[in-house]
């Protein structure tokens, strides 16, 4: 059965919320201990470039083989 596109995207962005979410809190625990302290809106908007980015990586590499499984038949 293929995957949709409508599914791929909604896969990559629960992906992606979960990984936001994760990257925030482990920057917030660990930054500290190298000298970085930001406060909650900086790290909120690293977390938020990476996870743009996290999100089209995702939805490009899904539809990538998502047509190569189709190819193979």
């Amino acid at each position: 059965m293929k995957q949709t596109r409508r599914h791929s995207a909604l896969e990559a962005i629960v992906n992606t919320v979960v990984g936001y979410v994760l990257a925030v809190l482990t920057q917030m625990a660990v930054f500290p201990h190298y000298g970085v302290a930001l406060p909650l809106e900086q790290n909120l908007a690293i977390g938020g470039i990476f996870t743009v980015l996290s999100l089209v990586r995702g939805y490009g590499l899904r539809r990538v083989f998502e047509a190569w499984r189709m190819r193979q038949g």
